[in-house]
């Protein structure tokens, strides 16, 4: 396995668990929709996805982590725009 193969699988698995983290911390409530944590972790999970499926070239998921991404950023701009 190649170095760049390496750190693309690494942004899948880590996505994987940053967005699956945050659903079960989320449903366990131990984080509201609306934390910065919790958009975060998706964020970030988001992109780890869209590096992953990109470089296997599955475009659609790549489509569907670029929205994901977009929401969870959105809301954590209203959010900063709301605290200040």
């Amino acid at each position: 396995m190649t170095p760049l193969r390496a750190c693309v699988e690494f942004a899948g698995w880590f996505a994987a668990v940053s967005i699956l983290g945050a659903y079960s911390l989320l449903s366990a409530g131990k984080l509201e929709s609306r934390s910065r944590l919790y958009q975060w972790m998706n964020v970030l999970g988001a992109i780890g996805f869209v590096v992953n499926s990109g470089y296997h070239r599955a475009i659609p998921s790549v489509a569907l982590n670029v929205v994901w991404f977009a929401i969870g950023a959105t809301a954590l701009w209203r959010n900063r725009a709301r605290s200040r």
